[in-house]
């Protein structure tokens, strides 16, 4: 699995966004995307499930403290593209999830980033937290039956954006720790 110092993958996928048109080839390789922009991609196992809704709209409603942050959030999965469409769609609350979902149902993005299950044949509950250099600054991965809290991925963006050393349980306007001299 690709982990922090690396470089993220330049794989181009397929992407959905909305609902008010069928998926036309659309892509987008997030080395390109979003220039100067952090990046906040996390994988769901697959559509039409249980735990993952409550994670996509728990980012959602957060979304604009990501773009507060200079950071661009990105769903994905292992489905098709018409199948987020068809998603999307039959919910009204994941229709309001306006950030781009990664299609990537050919596992291109997925294994590259080496977080398929061996037994499932689809992605972990994985998170990457990517620089503007697109080097990989945080992973959290879960296995398919637990969710994620988005607020921590906020903190953890938080940390990584103030360059200083963060302890435990630190939140953005809090006192960072300083080194004796």
């Amino acid at each position: 699995m690709l982990t922090i110092g690396d470089t993220f993958p330049a794989i181009t996928v397929p992407v959905q966004q909305g609902t008010s048109a069928l998926p036309n080839g659309e892509t987008l390789d997030l080395t390109t995307a979003y220039p100067g922009k952090w990046k906040v991609l996390f994988y769901w196992p697959k559509d039409f499930t249980f735990v993952c809704p409550t994670e996509i709209v728990g980012y959602s409603q957060i979304k604009g403290d990501f773009e507060d942050r200079d950071a661009v959030l990105i769903g994905a999965s292992t489905d098709t593209a018409h199948v987020h469409l068809a998603w999307r769609k039959s919910d009204p609350d994941l229709a309001a999830a306006d950030f781009p979902w990664l299609a990537d149902n050919g596992r291109k993005l997925a294994d590259a980033l080496g977080i398929v299950d061996k037994n499932e044949h689809v992605a972990f509950r994985a998170t990457f937290i990517v620089d503007p250099d697109n080097v990989i600054q945080a992973v959290q991965v879960n296995g398919l039956n637990v969710g994620r809290n988005p607020a921590e991925t906020l903190r953890v963006l938080d940390a990584l954006q103030t360059d200083e050393l963060c302890p435990c349980n630190w939140n953005k306007g809090d006192d960072v720790l300083q080194v004796a001299a």
